[in-house]
């Protein structure tokens, strides 16, 4: 069994609310279990530019509530190459870490199973933190369920112009690969329809949704756009719609960097406590190369491997179904 002598923790690509409630749990099950813990800062790159410092109990203090991550974080070109990790072990083993926690998305799974598989005396374990809630062996991931809030608490007070103006609005939302943010939030906010990347929707057959609306004397109408759908750009696409639909007035509006920021939901604070508890309790166990995940409510652990090659992860086909049904 890898015995853990000293665990270094780190946030890598984009920040999520529930990361610090993450620390927070990281950092004191460790030293609950006489652990000293190392803080990095600015993710991979800390690493190699040996930014790191001691953490106590009183590090994690008053962080439950904060958004974004005291760690910081970015993006670390350096470390995709040889001498980059090399250096970074080199940092690692001066100071005595021989165990990581890793909270992030795909690319921070990619960059630490890649560097563990080349140190293998280095624990790797992941906690999946991302807002597009798209990482195969976890129900939810960290950040999702406070940037689903954050978008339908913009989208309600969108509502509220729409109705008044009689308009139509494109919202756009995050998500790339994955339309999670915008099923939920558009189901939870009554759009009349929703474009999502792992579906394709006509224009035609959204213009002709829409007239449908216009002709049950709807008072406003509110289309939510995944970044990531394949219609086109929204703009393009808002275009598109108005000279077919013309007694609306369209608007568009893209929500962007507003659903990354604000306070954690409890779900997120109860579940970045999990999994940071559960993280340190499976490297004390001898885990490695691992991803702790939630699944009908119960802890989950997944290989890295595992959790960047599957693609299982699907949006749930009675919310898809439902979308057109509730929408009339």
């Amino acid at each position: 069994m890898h015995k853990i002598s000293k665990l270094g923790v780190l946030t890598s690509g984009g920040d999520a609310p529930g990361m610090n409630p993450c620390i927070r749990a990281v950092v004191r099950t460790a030293i609950y279990n006489n652990i000293p813990v190392v803080g990095v800062r600015q993710g991979y790159k800390g690493m190699i530019e040996n930014d790191m410092y001691d953490m106590e109990t009183r590090s994690v203090s008053n962080i439950l509530s904060l958004g974004g991550t005291i760690l910081k974080t970015a993006r670390c070109l350096t470390f995709h190459t040889d001498e980059g990790m090399e250096t970074a072990y080199q940092n690692l083993k001066a100071r005595g870490i021989n165990a990581l926690v890793v909270i992030g998305g795909d690319g921070t799974f990619t960059g630490a199973l890649r560097f563990s598989k080349k140190y293998p005396d280095i624990a790797v374990m992941g906690i999946p933190g991302t807002i597009d809630n798209d990482l195969y062996g976890s129900t939810y991931t960290l950040g999702f369920d406070t940037a689903t809030n954050t978008v339908i608490e913009a989208i309600d007070k969108i509502r509220d112009t729409a109705d008044s103006h009689d308009r139509l609005f494109f919202i756009e939302v995050m998500g790339r690969d994955s339309g999670a943010i915008a099923l939920r939030a558009g189901i939870s906010c009554g759009a009349e329809a929703i474009l999502l990347p792992e579906k394709s929707t006509a224009i035609d057959d959204l213009i002709k949704q829409l007239k449908s609306g216009e002709s049950n004397k709807k008072s406003s109408s509110i289309v939510i756009v995944a970044e990531g759908d394949k219609s086109g750009g929204i703009y393009d696409l808002a275009e598109a719609v108005q000279k077919e639909v013309k007694n609306y007035d369209i608007k568009v509006t893209i929500l962007g960097h507003l659903q990354r920021g604000g306070s954690p939901s409890s779900f997120d604070r109860i579940l970045g406590s999990r999994l940071g508890y559960a993280a340190v309790k499976a490297l004390i166990n001898g885990h490695s190369q691992k991803m702790v995940g939630l699944e009908a409510n119960h802890i989950k652990i997944t290989s890295l491997e595992e959790a960047l090659t599957q693609h299982e992860f699907k949006l749930e086909e009675d919310l898809l179904e439902m979308v057109d049904v509730l929408s009339i």
